[in-house]
C-alpha cells in the first residue's frame, strides 16, 4: 500500500527516527510533542508477548507507537476524539502493527467495555494538563482544547481508570505539569497507586521544570520513591544531546 494513500486532506507523515516510527499528523489537530517522546522514553515496558499495555488519552497514537518496538506485547490505545483515533488507526497500518495494536475510540471512563479490569501490566498516559474554570483561556481549536484542558476527563478520572485497569503491581507511567505534582501524589494515594520514580524535565538549564514524569505501582508499598537525574531539553536554541538521542537515536 502506498503510504500516501493513508493520508486525508491536510495531513502529513512525520517520523520519530530513533524508533523508526512514522506517524500521521495534521496542523489542524493536536500533534505529538516532546512530552510524548519523554513519556515513551521514561516508560519501562516488558518485552514479553504476554505483556498488555494501554495508552490512555492516546491522541494520534504517538506514545503507543513509540514504545511498540520495545515490546512484543499487545497495546490498546484509548482516545475519545474520533478524528484523532482515526489518525492513530491509520498510523498503526502505516507501521504494519495491526496485529500488535488496537485503537478504541472511547471515553476513557468506558475503557472497561473493551479492556478487562485488573488485566494490564502498564498504562501510559499523556493527559490534558489544565483545569477548566470560568477564567480558563481555552484554545479556540476544539481538538487542541480537548487535548490540553480537562474538558472531557480530569486527573481523578485518569488515575481511577488507570488503577482499575492495572493488575496488582502493574505500573502507571504519567507525564504532567510540575505545578500539579502535589495534587497528583494525593490522588494517587486515594486510587491505590504508589509513586516509585519521579523525573523532571527542564526547557533549559537553570529554568524551572516544565514537565514531570511519574511511575507508580498499583498496590505497591509506600515509600521508596526515587528522584531521577533531570532532563534538559535544549542547549541554546538546539535540542540537548539527550533529547537528540530520544528523537534521532544514538549515532552508530
Amino acid at each position: 500500500m502506498n503510504n500516501k494513500s493513508l493520508l486525508k486532506n491536510n495531513e502529513r507523515i512525520d517520523q520519530l527516527f530513533s524508533e523508526g516510527v512514522e506517524i500521521i499528523q495534521s496542523a489542524e489537530v493536536f500533534s505529538f510533542s516532546i512530552d510524548a517522546v519523554l513519556l515513551a522514553n521514561f516508560a519501562e515496558v516488558k518485552k514479553s508477548q504476554n505483556t498488555n499495555i494501554v495508552d490512555l488519552c492516546a491522541g494520534n497514537g504517538a506514545v503507543g507507537l513509540f514504545v511498540s518496538h520495545r515490546t512484543q506485547g499487545h497495546i490498546s490505545m484509548v482516545e475519545i476524539q474520533p478524528r484523532l483515533a482515526d489518525m492513530a488507526e491509520r498510523s498503526v497500518k502505516l507501521n504494519h502493527l495491526e496485529k500488535q495494536i488496537n485503537v478504541f475510540n472511547q471515553d476513557l471512563n468506558n475503557s472497561e467495555k473493551v479492556i478487562a479490569p485488573d488485566s494490564i501490566d502498564a498504562v501510559l498516559c499523556n493527559p490534558p494538563y489544565f483545569k477548566v474554570s470560568e477564567k480558563s483561556i481555552k484554545n479556540p481549536n476544539s481538538y487542541l482544547a480537548i487535548a490540553r484542558h480537562e474538558l472531557k476527563t480530569d486527573l481523578e478520572s485518569v488515575l481511577t481508570v488507570s488503577s482499575r485497569l492495572l493488575k496488582m503491581n502493574g505500573k502507571l507511567f504519567l507525564v504532567h505539569r510540575p505545578d500539579r505534582l502535589g495534587e497528583i501524589l494525593n490522588m494517587m494515594e486515594k486510587t491505590r497507586l504508589s509513586p516509585k520514580r519521579i523525573q523532571f524535565a527542564y526547557g533549559h538549564d537553570e529554568e524551572e521544570a516544565n514537565v514531570v514524569l511519574i511511575e507508580a505501582i498499583k498496590d505497591g508499598k509506600s515509600g521508596g520513591v526515587r528522584i531521577m537525574p533531570p532532563i534538559i531539553e535544549y542547549e541554546g536554541s538546539e535540542y540537548s544531546e539527550e533529547m537528540k538521542a530520544m528523537l534521532y537515536g544514538n549515532p552508530s
